[in-house]
C-alpha cells in the first residue's frame, strides 16, 4: 500500500518535471514555451530555442536579447518591425534574422494563430528576452 501511495504522489512530480519550461517573458495573448536550451562550444555561449505563439491580431511589444535570434515562422501571417529597418511580413515557412541587441517587435497580422520557432545564440546567464523600455 506504502508503495502505491508513493507511486501516486511521486508520478505528478516526476511528470511534471519533464515537460518544458516556460520563459517568463509573456505578454497577453503571446505563448513562449521553451524546447531547448544547451551550451555552445564557445565558453559563457548557449542556443535556446522557443516555441512563440500569438493570437490573431497580438503583438509583442518592443524588446531585444543578449544575442542573435533566428525567427522561423512555423504558422500563421507575422509582422517584424526591427528598429531603423522597413516592416517585413512573414508566413509560414519564411526565416529572418534579427542580430544582437536589435530592438524589435512582432505582430500576428493574420486572421488565425500564428507562431515562430525562435533560436537565440545568446551570452548565458543574461536575461533572454528585455523590454525595450529596460535596455
Amino acid at each position: 500500500m506504502w508503495t502505491r501511495m508513493i507511486m501516486f504522489v511521486a508520478a505528478p512530480v516526476l511528470i511534471g518535471s519533464l515537460t518544458v519550461h516556460v520563459t517568463p517573458a509573456q505578454q497577453p495573448g503571446t505563448r513562449r514555451t521553451e524546447l531547448l536550451r544547451h551550451d555552445l562550444g564557445t565558453p559563457g555561449r548557449e542556443v535556446i530555442q522557443v516555441r512563440v505563439e500569438f493570437d490573431p491580431g497580438v503583438s509583442f511589444g518592443s524588446h531585444w536579447h543578449p544575442g542573435e535570434e533566428i525567427a522561423y515562422v512555423v504558422e500563421g501571417t507575422l509582422e517584424y518591425q526591427i528598429e531603423g529597418k522597413p516592416p517585413v511580413t512573414l508566413e509560414a515557412g519564411d526565416v529572418l534574422f534579427i542580430p544582437a541587441r536589435a530592438i524589435h517587435s512582432a505582430k500576428n497580422v493574420g486572421r488565425r494563430n500564428g507562431a515562430e520557432l525562435a533560436t537565440y545564440i545568446v551570452d548565458k546567464g543574461k536575461p533572454l528576452v528585455m523590454m525595450a523600455s529596460d535596455r
